[in-house]
């Protein structure tokens, strides 16, 4: 014969069970995304079978690819400083 604390222990057990249950739910869906994402970003490189170590290793390559990074960086850096000094 059950008590009303042992129904009471078994009501807080299935109510942590349905907490821990949804929490895999939400961790399933949050890795599930993560790896969409990266299989996006990587899509195209595998493609195309690119090799980005051996890109950056070949130094004319290296400077292709940086270097509009470097200006992109530069060209943010100089807006910033254009809006904050238009008081943007």
């Amino acid at each position: 014969m059950s008590t009303g604390a042992d129904l009471s222990t078994e009501a807080q057990l299935r109510a942590r069970i349905a907490e821990l249950e949804a929490e895999l739910v939400e961790q399933a869906a949050r890795a599930e995304a993560a790896v969409a994402a990266a299989q996006r970003r990587s899509y195209w490189p595998d493609l195309l079978q690119l090799d980005f170590e051996a890109i950056m290793r070949h130094p004319v390559l290296r400077f292709a690819v940086l270097v509009p990074l470097k200006v992109r960086g530069a060209g943010r850096r100089l807006r910033w400083y254009w809006q904050r000094a238009r008081g943007g």
